[in-house]
């Protein structure tokens, strides 16, 4: 299985005379780094973050690490809940546009019955073309 894993001080053969140092914790003194963090990824994937690495002259360690100090200082929208009001908004408004649909269609009044049954001579309930002729 092709595991990578990354101590938290670094790949000393990407080191650089120079060090880039960005502030993990609050101001004070920087804490050791003594913790080590384990991934497991394809060969392929870490071929290429390796030569992305080496290619903007940084470690992996310090990659990662400014990764997860970015991750960490990036406040994280609340995930939103959707309450039972905002469900019965919904369906009020889905029943609303459904009775806006309907509602034409419903709307036969009685002066529409007076007018068939007046163009409808023979009453069988059928308007023809000599009925409607006849007008």
């Amino acid at each position: 299985m092709a595991g990578l894993s990354f101590c938290a001080l670094g790949d000393p053969g990407l080191r650089l005379p120079w060090q880039v140092r960005r502030p993990a914790m609050p101001a004070g003194k920087l804490s050791k780094k003594t913790e080590t963090l384990e991934i497991r990824l394809p060969p392929e994937t870490k071929a290429a973050f390796m030569a992305r690495c080496q290619a903007s002259r940084r470690t992996a360690s310090e990659a990662l690490r400014g990764f997860i100090e970015q991750d960490l200082v990036t406040p994280k929208p609340a995930p939103r809940r959707r309450s039972l009001a905002w469900h019965a908004l919904a369906a009020a408004v889905a029943g609303l546009a459904v009775g806006a649909v309907a509602a034409p269609s419903l709307a036969r009044t009685a002066t529409t019955d007076a007018t068939f049954q007046r163009l409808d001579v023979n009453h069988d309930g059928v308007l023809s073309v000599e009925e409607f002729r006849a007008r």
